[in-house]
């Protein structure tokens, strides 16, 4: 469904971050990275893709890809005001050391 919608429109964000979150979820890490990366790639200020993002990557150990995405994250929430997910993205990467 999610893939059908975007198919019809490439960049739309909620289906992008439905199917990265699907892949996420399944483990397929590499195909759910790629999707959280076409979705920041248009549409920048998703932040709660940079979260999610940052979480597929911590699942798979890759700790210093994860710090680097929630420090964009962090931004992102700073440009937009979403000082919930900054404080979430700020806490995750204090825990991170």
């Amino acid at each position: 469904m999610l893939s059908e919608i975007l198919s019809q429109n490439p960049t739309d964000a909620f289906a992008r971050y439905g199917l990265a979150m699907e892949y996420s979820k399944s483990g397929e890490v590499e195909r759910a990275l790629q999707e959280f990366a076409q979705l920041l790639a248009s549409h920048p200020d998703y932040t709660a893709a940079y979260h999610m993002a940052a979480q597929t990557l911590v699942s798979a150990r890759r700790i210093d890809e994860a710090k680097r995405m929630l420090v964009d994250g962090i931004s992102s929430a700073r440009r937009t005001g979403n000082t919930h997910a900054q404080s979430e993205m700020t806490a995750m990467l204090e825990e991170m050391g």
